[in-house]
């Protein structure tokens, strides 16, 4: 920081040497700059070119490398100056990946049910795939639901908003029809019965949510809600096994739909099936979903809380048509249609029967129904955290037994003890 100013001639002058002392301003900043430099080098040389890199607990535990004799390797990071740390390096999936994505509905204040539950699909299956997921909301997502999300999540994260036209009343609806139909419910204690957002979260996920431009990208989904949860490890690429194996719709649970609420839906659909033939598949699943032929709807459908499925689906001709003159009927609001029959009775007619699978493996939670895995090596071996007398699958009110048996699939040996 000297300025030197000299001769090189001799002279019998004495040399005068001028030095200039910088402020106390400017050592300030040339301290803090220093500073800044060094902590900066000596996270790069500790490996902090990692920060910021994203890690689950799960990643973190199969990766750790071990030191020994107590000798640490010399980029293991220190988080505080007197201990040292294992460093945990988490490999980036580099196999072929399905163009698939989670995808959820949401609010902001839905936020500590999603805690868990996205960790426990990090944790079982994410973790080793690293897919994106992509969060819907009827308004903005607030900045604390979206750091914690996307901390979580090993996958790129996505949050939208949905459209105004998605989430209110068609301009056909009669209003006063539809208010009349939320009293009678709510005198009849059928649950959501006289809920204007459950209506148009039924609406949304029968006929809109595949329609949102951040799924534009993608083929495949995996729909996941708050409060639910995951058994079991899943060591296998579910989007692939879609993909590989040619399937468009896949679940866990199915039960009965409380007719109540849907009293119109199957005549409707009788309608637009009447209209168009076409769509009906040659091999469809209506043995599923009628206990007659047709004549009338059995109530079976698969539980939509989970479902694993092709975007294609929902966009094709077939479906679309279908939603629309659904639709139009207004039984979502005259009525209280939900998107699970919606979907179901759809994937059983449009779909080819070997296209629909049941995922019996996973291991799934959402109240009050669990799905768990009644086989003992099967469930050990996949370190599902689940109950076999707890099990829905082979309960009396659920319809996988008709699924199984309509579609000749072999059951569990001991799927009988697990019938009560």
């Amino acid at each position: 920081m000297a300025s030197h100013s000299q001769s090189h001639e001799k002279s019998d002058q004495p040399r005068t040497i001028t030095i200039t002392i910088p402020s106390t301003r400017k050592i300030y900043q040339i301290v803090a700059l220093t500073a800044l430099f060094i902590t900066t080098l000596v996270l790069v040389i500790k490996g902090g070119a990692h920060i910021g890199r994203k890690e689950s607990a799960l990643a973190r535990k199969q990766n750790m490398n071990y030191d020994s004799d107590a000798k640490y390797d010399s980029d293991a990071i220190k988080y505080k100056e007197q201990y040292s740390y294992v460093k945990y390096k988490v490999p980036e999936y580099t196999g072929k990946k399905a163009r698939a994505t989670f995808v959820t509905l949401a609010r902001n204040n839905d936020k500590n049910g999603l805690l868990s539950t996205v960790k426990s699909v990090e944790d079982r299956f994410n973790s080793k795939y690293q897919y994106d997921w992509v969060f819907l909301n009827d308004v903005e997502f607030n900045d604390d639901f979206k750091k914690t999300m996307t901390a979580l999540i090993s996958g790129t994260v996505k949050f939208g908003v949905i459209p105004k036209e998605h989430w209110s009343f068609p301009s056909w609806i009669d209003q006063d029809r539809a208010a009349e139909t939320r009293k009678k419910m709510k005198e009849e204690k059928i649950i959501y019965g006289d809920s204007i957002p459950y209506r148009h979260m039924c609406r949304f996920e029968s006929g809109f949510f595949w329609r949102h431009p951040l799924l534009d990208e993608y083929e495949y989904y995996w729909r996941v809600e708050p409060d639910t949860k995951l058994h079991c490890d899943i060591d296998y690429d579910i989007f692939r096994f879609m993909k590989d194996n040619k399937k468009k719709y896949g679940f866990t649970i199915s039960i009965k739909e409380f007719m109540k609420t849907i009293p119109t839906l199957w005549d409707t659909t009788l309608n637009f099936t009447s209209l168009h033939p076409e769509f009906v598949n040659k091999n469809n699943m209506l043995d599923f979903i009628s206990n007659d032929n047709g004549k009338t709807y059995n109530s079976c459908h698969f539980w939509s809380n989970f479902e694993i499925a092709s975007l294609d689906f929902w966009r094709s001709e077939a479906y679309t048509k279908y939603f629309e003159y659904l639709d139009n009927a207004g039984g979502f609001f005259y009525e209280r249609w939900g998107d699970a029959p919606v979907h179901s009775i759809a994937a059983s007619l449009f779909l080819d029967r070997n296209e629909i699978h049941h995922f019996a493996d996973l291991g799934y939670f959402h109240g009050p129904f669990h799905q768990c895995p009644i086989d003992d090596v099967f469930r050990l071996g996949n370190r599902c955290a689940c109950k076999p007398k707890d099990d829905f699958t082979w309960k009396g009110y659920s319809c996988n037994t008709k699924y199984y048996d309509v579609n000749k699939l072999k059951k569990p040996e001991n799927w009988e003890d697990y019938k009560k």
